[in-house]
């Protein structure tokens, strides 16, 4: 591998091979595809990125609706112009402020999701606890 960057390694000797390396890591039969170890799942699911993103929100907009929670739209449902703020825009709020606002959404997207999750799934016993028959 070194020869064909024209690199040569530190400690060089007669004996190294080029592309021959004995480490485990760089045998064919250890590799994935284009020397990932890993498969990445656009080679097995024929699904771009946006198409695995399209599909997540698919289902937990279906899980939302099935609990009757009414999602809430983002930002890519609608026709919006998205530009940068000059720095001495008055209507941006300050950094920190934005920040707040954002936790703040992803805390109110994760209860609802939980609230989805609890709501479809089947109730839990109202016996839970198994040292209750051991206390009387």
């Amino acid at each position: 591998m070194w020869l064909l960057y024209g690199v040569q390694p530190k400690g060089a000797r007669h004996s190294m091979t080029p592309g021959r390396c004995k480490g485990k890591v760089h045998q064919a039969e250890h590799l994935g595809i284009a020397g990932r170890r890993v498969l990445v799942s656009r080679k097995w699911s024929n699904k771009t990125l946006d198409d695995h993103r399209a599909e997540r929100t698919a289902f937990v907009r279906q899980l939302l609706e099935q609990a009757g929670i009414q999602p809430t739209h983002g930002p890519n449902d609608g026709p919006y112009l998205w530009e940068r703020p000059a720095p001495a825009d008055p209507d941006v709020p300050p950094r920190p402020v934005l920040l707040l606002h954002a936790i703040a959404e992803r805390q109110r997207w994760k209860a609802e999701y939980t609230a989805a999750q609890l709501a479809t799934s089947d109730s839990p016993p109202d016996n839970r606890s198994a040292t209750r028959d051991q206390a009387a």
